[in-house]
């Protein structure tokens, strides 16, 4: 992650991050009065399409301003969140949670983009990092309380490689856990990641779908690999994917082809490929140098990279999140 790298992907989500149209609502109406545009109903996250794609590009924003402070749009970036996340707005995202009809608003995807957004605010060493943390705290307590009330009665994972996946879901929210020293809702996710995944066997990994941009198998695995200690991770790994040395199952090994970037679902396979990347970099760095699948999940995470990485701008079906997982893919791990 060099300055120029930084500046590019910055550039990106600066150009959409408060760009209203086209948005795509996620918005249950209870009458006509719920008709307004994406400004008034969330005036800090109606650009980028959608809400949870503008929730993740102000996080790239706020994370290479904290890692690049010699990124060219620094000053831009800053003054921009200055802008953007004031008292009455925060506010007003909360009073749009707070409908009864939005109860399902964004679960668990834009739950925990949201919460990794406060996570990020909260390492900037900086009077204004922190009183933008302090700002947006309010909306992420909101969550916070969402996540205590969905995963104790959710009896089964969503295994999907699209927005209701879990296992990314938690993953993130975790980060956010530590970040605030949040015992209670670490205790949870770990919790629950092991209620749901830890009997889990010999993967087949039947993927990709036609719209994934997050894989299942990897996606435990990293998922897993968070939630549990480095020796108990390793005896569910070999448990789990048994056969990686052997480059099996082997769709996790190949990245997936994308054959339209102008359509919406089709574009999700850049993304894939860049999760994968981030998924087999962090399996890499996990593992001890002698062990002959480092190497190989090293390779991988090459290999997914390079088949997206040059393809995170030009139409805007994927210029408005790809950057993101660009950066997921090449951040230092938590």
């Amino acid at each position: 992650m060099d300055a120029a790298f930084a500046s590019r992907l910055s550039a990106i989500a600066l150009s959409h991050v408060t760009r209203e149209y086209p948005h795509r609502l996620d918005q249950v109406l209870a009458g006509p009065e719920d008709l307004q545009s994406p400004r008034a109903l969330h005036p800090i996250f109606h650009g980028s399409f959608d809400w949870h794609s503008c929730v993740h590009s102000y996080w790239l924003l706020a994370t290479l301003l904290r890692l690049v402070p010699d990124n060219s749009e620094a000053p831009c970036i800053r003054d921009l969140l200055l802008s953007s996340f004031t008292e009455r707005y925060v506010a007003a995202e909360c009073v749009y949670l707070k409908r009864k009809s939005e109860r399902l608003f964004e679960r668990p995807y834009g739950w925990a983009w949201l919460l990794m957004l406060q996570a990020e605010l909260l390492r900037h060493a900086t009077p204004d990092g922190q009183r933008l943390a302090a700002l947006l705290q309010p909306l992420s307590a909101m969550f916070v309380e969402r996540f205590f009330d969905y995963l104790p009665k959710a009896a089964f994972p969503n295994r999907t490689g699209t927005h209701g996946n879990t296992a990314f879901a938690m993953t993130l929210a975790l980060e956010y856990a530590y970040a605030v020293n949040d015992k209670a809702l670490a205790r949870l996710l770990r919790q629950t990641a092991r209620r749901w995944y830890a009997k889990d066997v010999d993967c087949q990994a039947w993927e990709p779908s036609g719209a994934d941009f997050l894989s299942p198998a990897l996606m435990e695995a990293e998922c897993m690999r968070r939630m549990l200690k480095p020796d108990a991770f390793g005896v569910w790994h070999r448990r789990f994917l048994p056969k990686l040395k052997r480059r099996e199952p082997k769709t996790l090994f190949t990245p997936a082809r994308v054959t339209d970037r102008t359509d919406g679902h089709i574009v999700h396979l850049d993304g894939l490929n860049l999760s994968r990347a981030w998924c087999w970099r962090h399996l890499a760095e996990s593992l001890p140098p002698a062990n002959p699948l480092r190497g190989i999940a090293a390779q991988a995470a090459r290999r997914h990279f390079k088949a997206s990485a040059n393809y995170l701008s030009g139409h805007y079906m994927g210029e408005h999140w790809l950057a993101s997982f660009a950066l997921l893919a090449l951040r230092p791990a938590p």
